[in-house]
């Protein structure tokens, strides 16, 4: 019998996993919380649309066609949509029994299942990080990604005009798509300055040769701003948000390289929506709940890795924006690699070699991504005693710091439960990389990505007995 590898998330890095997998002659059931396959860069419409052109928005959505119709119609292919894992349960050897809910994520009569696969891939990918600033609570202050889940997956716009700001270059194809759904863009702000991120990008120019697609696909934007009159601004930040009910005007400020703001350079800009991203979080829960390994970057955590895909954590594999920030090209290769390594597939077979240096490379760029766009370290600067830093439980930056200085608190864990930091309903998936970071060096033992449970569970649904689910040597197609 073939062996069966489970791979966690359908977006371009876990997609790729499947397909590798399947390559190498394994059985393959592809996990994902949504509808649709895709992830975040590859949103789909609802089929309701019916839309002609359903990729407008999407950078090489026929690839992406390919990708999903081949893994999705093949007979070794079992596609489970709507389908959350809770928990990874550790046995004494070999892979995580991994534990599912199958059904929308609000209705009742979810279908509790269990999956004992030979091999795992986790491939959950990232979610936005903004930064706390005053104000950054208020309706109508949206993630850039959020943002743009709306553009491409409903076309909606969050406001009218919006204004854009944060880092990185993801700032970009949310400009474009608010602008394709319709929306006025004031004006995209990047935190750091044009000096740092030329310093990042421009070290060792030869090496970005076989990334020129991604400088065509730069010159895109830049040309879709121009043509709608949108100014992108380098050294400028958001540092407040103003409104009686909902955000009514931001207020921006120059920064110095540390992202300490320069005195005196603070405008007032009337807007409808605000969209902020200030990089990206690794989704590590279920990688910390299998047992992996993590290693610390300057950009933060990501899951530990060797040149095969595989973790530290036995007959575990991860992919994707989890083990470092690179795009979507980056995290489709090495799903793909990972997947053949997890399904089989010869680590030294010619295929392997390829897909390990295309990898490398997808490496090397992001390792320039992170160099030229990244967190400043004077940025809590921007806060003030009342300004929320926990918005599920209201928990502010002075009350955090008090707490912090308290000799009685004596850990993180004494923190939060002091001052319920990260134990809202998000459970500090938004806040705890910001609270952890503004803990560091102060209390020891700040982890925000340990939870035993990783996604909410009905008492009702954790009471009823779970389903063994096993590959049939008949499996029959199952895209839907």
């Amino acid at each position: 019998m073939s062996r069966l590898v489970v791979v966690v998330g359908a977006g371009p890095a876990g997609l790729g996993a499947a397909a590798g997998a399947l390559r190498a002659g394994a059985d393959v059931t592809l996990v994902d919380a949504s509808e649709h396959p895709g992830g975040q860069y590859h949103r789909m419409l609802p089929g309701a649309f019916a839309a002609a052109h359903p990729g407008r928005l999407h950078h090489g959505w026929r690839g992406f066609e390919r990708l999903r119709d081949h893994v999705l119609r093949h007979p070794r292919c079992d596609w489970w949509p709507e389908s959350t894992v809770w928990s990874l349960e550790r046995p004494g050897e070999g892979a995580p029994v991994v534990h599912v809910l199958r059904g929308e994520a609000d209705a009742a009569g979810r279908e509790r299942l269990v999956l004992r696969p030979d091999a795992l891939v986790l491939a959950p990918g990232a979610h936005d990080r903004v930064l706390p600033f005053p104000g950054w609570e208020l309706p109508g202050v949206y993630t850039a990604g959020a943002a743009q889940a709306l553009a491409k997956g409903e076309r909606l716009v969050v406001g009218d005009p919006v204004l854009i700001a944060g880092s990185g270059p993801f700032l970009l194809p949310v400009a474009a798509s608010l602008i394709e759904a319709g929306a006025t863009v004031l004006e995209v702000l990047e935190a750091n300055p044009a000096a740092t991120a030329a310093r990042g990008w421009g070290r060792r120019p030869w090496e970005l040769a076989p990334d020129a697609g991604k400088a065509g696909e730069l010159a895109g934007y830049a040309l879709l701003l121009a043509r709608h009159r949108v100014p992108y601004r380098t050294g400028r930040a958001v540092i407040e948000a103003r409104g009686d009910g909902r955000v009514e005007e931001a207020v921006t400020a120059r920064l110095r390289p540390d992202w300490s703001v320069v005195p005196g350079t603070e405008r007032t800009v009337p807007v409808d929506a605000l969209c902020v991203s200030h990089g990206f979080s690794p989704q590590l829960e279920l990688p910390v709940a299998a047992g992996c390994a993590l290693t610390r970057t300057p950009g933060g955590a990501f899951t530990e890795v060797d040149a095969d895909q595989r973790t530290t954590a036995p007959g575990v594999y991860a992919a994707g924006e989890i083990t470092g920030i690179g795009g979507a090209p980056a995290a489709r290769t090495e799903g793909l690699l990972a997947g053949w390594i997890a399904g089989g597939g010869d680590p030294r077979a010619r295929e392997a070699a390829a897909l390990s240096r295309r990898r490398d490379r997808a490496r090397a760029f992001a390792a320039r991504l992170a160099a030229a766009h990244p967190i400043g370290a004077a940025w809590p600067g921007w806060l003030r005693e009342e300004t929320v830093v926990c918005r599920c439980e209201e928990t502010t930056y002075g009350s955090l710091r008090r707490a912090a200085g308290d000799q009685a608190s004596g850990s993180a864990r004494a923190v939060k439960l002091g001052t319920r930091a990260g134990l809202g309903p998000c459970q500090a998936r938004v806040c705890g990389p910001t609270v952890a970071e503004l803990l560091s060096g102060r209390v020891p033992g700040a982890n925000p990505h340990h939870r035993p449970i990783a996604q909410p569970i009905r008492l009702g649904e954790l009471a009823s007995p779970p389903t063994e689910n096993t590959p049939k040597p008949d499996r029959k197609e199952s895209a839907r």
